[in-house]
């Protein structure tokens, strides 16, 4: 039967890309029909580069809704973003979605959301007319081709059910002789996407490489390690309550009658999860993938700096080791420079749309997530003074590559784990990079780490109604270190590959599920998150708590234990786009996104009126938030979809 092949396409990719050395910087020249878009190799590798162009914009501030819909980070709205990027994603966090206009909607393409079911269809259409193409594309490239396009039908599958729960599966596209009736699709059952996904994922994993053959052209491409990851990643979603077991979900039922959730846990599928976990750690560590560990040898720095580096690079260092799949698409121009605080008079002076903003900032309650020195949290800790952590101290030598020696700050500023530093920009502090690269001490005031201002009216503290961190903390981990501003504030951004997946995540996801699948933790468990832990200089899980915890058992049970896992997924992979998801498909959204939002008294221009914790926001969250609504007028059109729970 005839398919559908006179649509036109736009052979366009909208990447705004800092270089072209990548993959996917390539920009067709031309608009083609179908009938023209598979004559030869170079018109079919353009809709391929095509279906690549769909790629929703993750680490983009505008359109991924994992960075301002998730409560880590915050945003002074300033009249120039508001108008022209809405910053939807904090809207949403604040409870403003709604149905008639959806924000960030993926569904259709609306609001700063890529047209995924769009995409899904591209998809189809390359399956039918690959084999079109002539003698001029090889057997074994086409098939290649043919992988990487599955990979992306089940990674755009997979973003919309992440989003929107089951949703209508595009396994081929409807012939063009299709009635009204016919196009008027329904959703399918929530497990039977899932399904489909792995079969997507495993046969795009017989036949996609282990590395990019050519690094010079090809970064970017998709590989084995990738698909792999992205099954894992799908099943432990499936395992996890929001989509196993949950009764919420239960009045999910579309107008045949087809119950889409099943709200009787499965607890096999944590042993499903944790087997695709452990198989594409296998294949990452196959290809040479291995945790990220800072070694450029052009800066002469101390292992206490070299540690920040290799916390703050695994996300920041453009394709380095630890990457899975990183975005080579540059979406993080604009968080770099709207993050990034002033540090020079000059910058606050010039500051403007092309240069630093410093609007951007860490939200309080990342503070308190950090664990202490001793590697466990600040309110089990036996030696932290827990109670007395909003009060203030002077700064011995103790502290010599964090916070200046000499200076007052909050006690809870001090002695916290090296990812706190590494992490959080804050009053008193040091902050390496931004054009110094020399380690404290090793050079004059102009060379060596920023020591951050940030009272009212100081360089990087509160000077206007915009402009400056509301909590008192920024993000280092959102900019480059090599990202610097000019003498005359304008801004140099070294462009980075935001992470997508990278294997500290994939570890924490086998912890996580290999302890669901179990009755208790075993070494396995530990194991994998000490590997992390150990490159935060940290101490294995169990001695710490043997050590300093005042809950010294928490590890040995399976509760315990999650508790942990989930603790070291929010601190290793903050700023990435996880927590929002995580948060999600652990069923916690009502417990962190209903509360106040607090900070520092940044209208305080003393240490005494300064470190004053103060609130300033609060959070709406319901439960119909976990899953984003469909827009009304599209379920009019279409009478066999259902809106999902509770926003109706």
């Amino acid at each position: 039967m005839k398919k559908i092949k006179n649509t036109i396409i736009l052979l366009m990719l909208i990447f705004t890309c800092a270089t072209c050395d990548d993959y996917l910087d390539i920009v067709p020249d031309n608009v083609a029909t179908i009938d023209h878009a598979f004559t030869d190799r170079v018109s079919a590798e353009r809709f391929l580069a095509t279906i690549y162009s769909y790629m929703p914009r993750i680490g983009d501030i505008a359109a991924d809704p994992a960075i301002f819909a998730s409560d880590e980070y915050g945003v002074v709205e300033d009249d120039f973003y508001l108008s022209e990027i809405g910053y939807l994603g904090n809207r949403i966090k604040l409870g403003h979605q709604n149905t008639n206009d959806p924000m960030l909607n993926y569904w259709e393409g609306q609001q700063r959301g890529r047209g995924l079911f769009r995409a899904l269809r591209d998809c189809n259409i390359f399956f039918e007319n690959i084999d079109n193409v002539g003698p001029d594309l090889p057997d074994n490239e086409r098939e290649v081709w043919i992988a990487e396009v599955t990979f992306f039908k089940a990674f755009y599958h997979y973003y919309l059910l992440r989003m929107y729960g089951p949703i209508p599966l595009v396994k081929e596209n409807l012939p063009i002789a299709t009635g009204i009736d016919g196009v008027k699709v329904h959703r399918d059952p929530f497990d039977d996407c899932v399904d489909y996904i792995v079969e997507l994922c495993d046969e795009a994993m017989e036949i996609l490489p282990l590395n990019v053959v050519n690094i010079a052209s090809e970064l970017g491409r998709i590989t084995k390690p990738i698909a792999a990851t992205l099954k894992a990643e799908v099943l432990v979603m499936a395992a996890s309550p929001l989509f196993n077991g949950n009764e919420d979900y239960s009045t999910l039922v579309d107008n045949r009658g087809v119950k889409l959730f099943n709200e009787q846990e499965d607890p096999e599928k944590w042993t499903r999860a944790a087997q695709a976990c452990k198989d594409a750690i296998d294949i990452c560590h196959q290809a040479g993938i291995r945790l990220f560990t800072f070694t450029d040898s052009r800066f002469q720095l101390s292992e206490e700096t070299r540690r920040l580096m290799s916390i703050r690079g695994a996300a920041t260092i453009r394709w380095n080791e630890e990457l899975i799949w990183g975005n080579p698409v540059n979406t993080t121009s604009q968080l770099q420079s709207r993050s990034l605080p002033f540090m020079k008079i000059e910058d606050r002076q010039t500051g403007s749309s092309s240069g630093v903003a410093g609007e951007i900032y860490a939200d309080f309650l990342m503070t308190e997530l950090f664990y202490s020195q001793n590697g466990v949290p600040i309110n089990e800790d036996i030696v932290y003074d827990y109670n007395g952590r909003y009060e203030t101290t002077v700064i011995g030598d103790d502290h010599y590559y964090y916070i200046k020696e000499g200076l007052t700050t909050a006690k809870l500023n001090t002695y916290r784990e090296p990812r706190f530093y590494a992490n959080l920009g804050f009053d008193t502090g040091y902050w390496f990079g931004n054009g110094r690269t020399k380690d404290v001490g090793q050079g004059s005031d102009t060379e060596t780490p920023w020591i951050m201002k940030m009272k009212a009216g100081e360089v990087s503290g509160k000077a206007g109604n915009i402009r400056y961190s509301r909590s008192g903390y920024y993000v280092k981990k959102a900019s480059n270190f090599e990202t610097a501003t000019s003498a005359t504030g304008s801004i140099t951004r070294t462009r980075y590959t935001y992470p997508i997946m990278r294997l500290a995540d994939l570890y924490l996801l086998y912890a996580e599920s290999l302890n669901e699948s179990l009755d208790e933790p075993t070494s396995e468990v530990y194991h994998y998150i000490d590997l992390i832990r150990q490159r935060a200089g940290l101490e294995g899980i169990i001695e710490s708590w043997n050590n300093y915890s005042n809950v010294p058992n928490k590890p040995l049970n399976k509760s315990g234990i999650r508790e942990i896992i989930h603790q070291e997924r929010m601190i290793e992979l903050c700023f990435e786009s996880k927590r929002f998801w995580d948060i999600r498909r652990w069923k916690q959204g009502h417990i962190y996104y209903n509360r106040p939002e607090r900070g520092w008294n940044v209208n305080g221009n003393s240490p005494e009126t300064y470190y004053t914790v103060t609130t300033y926001n609060q959070l709406e969250f319901s439960t119909k938030q976990y899953l984003w609504p469909i827009r009304e007028a599209e379920l009019r059109k279409n009478i066999n979809l259902v809106q999902n729970p509770y926003w109706e």
